[in-house]
């Protein structure tokens, strides 16, 4: 489309013209996306990508069924066809009781600038000197002696949504990211390790010889991995994966979890989850937040909530239709694409720093896990029980004092909650960040 009011013009009228085909009400949504990527390897650039599409998403509401149907056309013929199809499934389907578009009180009305998009278009070789900056930074490290390549990309998407309600509106993301990951050591004795950055807008990306020397040094300081004894023992996680644990939390929280009472925190809300004085936020308002955005899929106010406050679980996290199964009201985190009906999802997503320093933290400790990397995904969100193959550091006397692998640490999810310490040391550069974070009595299984 040539304008945003070109993509909002044509949901618009597709939405009306659902409705003049008999649906009680719809909403629709238009995703159009631009992006570029390069790969480089040993100083040999392997891949260049561009690509380009156009996808538009209708769904209609025929009294308590709906159906969804996309098309990459959007020509007057295929949005006929469209609307034909989505009407003749809407009659066919299963009656949904919570299904349904919001009503008016509920739609976003004042639309914040959260500098979503960089105006900037990188060219092919900003992106070359990116990554190849970054991919000599990390080769550039003794020990070094081999790389799987660096990789730079940049994307622009446009997303706008039209519905029955009035709701009609648009927004405009970009995206940077960097990557390198390099190997050390030879023959079998070779170890692997990596780090990547990713940005809103250009120059908030880190310097790419920053994020190849950290590759670099991480992957030599990796080599001659021992096997941990089995113990129970505290372990402390990197940022990098710290935000794992995160990620587990908004599972559970989930509202579709909840409503299907498949989570192990489904009779939890308004408890201490938490020790007192840990706050998770999610803060969709963030400026140039990798996730921000003022309205939701279903075109729903957001806002900045504190998911644990205090240590106490204070919200579900909601769509219009779990809000509905739980008798309660959206919270504004549904998420969507042109294929499939929403659902509830975290954006901005952040523990809050502690105050003690990651050092002070380790130093604490006369034998533990410094994990830095996780394998697998062995966690049961009905039960919460834990248990992920690890890598990292051993700690000795409150020092890191050896690489450790294939151990697995494991735990219940409840406990680990319990017992969670942040350190004073969170930085925003991933969608759900994360300090340096410290969980005592867990246990490592090794030889």
């Amino acid at each position: 489309m040539n304008t945003e009011q070109d993509s909002l013009n044509l949901i618009t009228d597709l939405v009306q013209m659902a409705q003049k085909a008999g649906a009680d009400s719809a909403d629709a949504l238009y995703a159009e996306g631009v992006s570029l990527s390069l790969i480089q390897r040993m100083a040999k650039p392997e891949h260049l990508e561009r690509s380009e599409g156009i996808d538009i998403g209708l769904r209609v509401f025929v009294g308590a069924r709906q159906a969804i149907v996309s098309s990459s056309d959007v020509s007057k013929a295929a949005l006929k066809e469209l609307i034909d199809r989505g009407m003749a499934m809407a009659r066919a389907v299963p009656e949904d009781p919570y299904c349904g578009i919001a009503t008016p009180d509920l739609l976003a009305d004042t639309f914040p600038d959260l500098d979503e998009c960089d105006p900037v278009e990188p060219t092919a070789d900003d992106l070359t000197e990116k990554a190849a900056a970054a991919e000599d930074a990390a080769r550039g490290v003794s020990g070094v002696t081999n790389s799987e390549g660096a990789e730079a990309g940049w994307s622009r998407t446009a997303v706008a949504i039209a519905a029955s309600n009035g709701f009609a509106r648009q927004r405009a993301r970009s995206g940077y990211s960097l990557s390198v990951s390099v190997l050390a050591g030879e023959g079998t004795a070779m170890e692997r390790d990596y780090d990547y950055a990713m940005a809103v807008h250009g120059e908030d990306l880190p310097n790419p010889e920053s994020i190849g020397r950290n590759a670099g040094e991480q992957a030599v300081r990796r080599l001659n991995p021992r096997k941990a004894k089995s113990a129970q023992v505290p372990i402390v996680y990197d940022p990098r994966v710290a935000g794992s644990l995160l990620g587990h939390l908004a599972g559970a929280i989930n509202g579709s979890s909840v409503a299907r009472e498949t989570s192990f925190l489904k009779d939890k809300l308004g408890e201490m989850i938490f020790s007192s004085g840990i706050t998770v936020t999610d803060d969709p308002l963030r400026a140039r937040g990798l996730r921000s955005k003022s309205f939701d899929g279903e075109g729903v106010a957001t806002a900045r909530r504190n998911i644990i406050d205090d240590g106490v679980l204070t919200t579900w996290i909601l769509d219009l239709r779990s809000a509905r199964q739980l008798n309660l009201v959206t919270t504004g985190h549904a998420s969507r694409g042109t294929s499939s009906p929403p659902s509830p999802s975290v954006t901005n997503l952040h523990l809050e720093p502690g105050t003690t320093s990651p050092e002070d933290m380790i130093s604490g400790i006369d034998n533990g896990l410094y994990v830095t990397e996780l394998i697998g995904m062995g966690v049961n969100g009905v039960t919460g029980d834990y248990s992920r193959g690890a890598s990292g550091f051993w700690i000795e006397n409150g020092e890191l004092a050896y690489p450790v692998s294939e151990v697995t640490i494991a735990g219940n999810l409840v406990d680990m909650f319990a017992h969670i310490e942040p350190a004073s040391d969170l930085e925003f550069r991933y969608g759900i960040n994360s300090p340096t974070v410290r969980i005592d009595g867990m246990t490592v299984a090794g030889k």
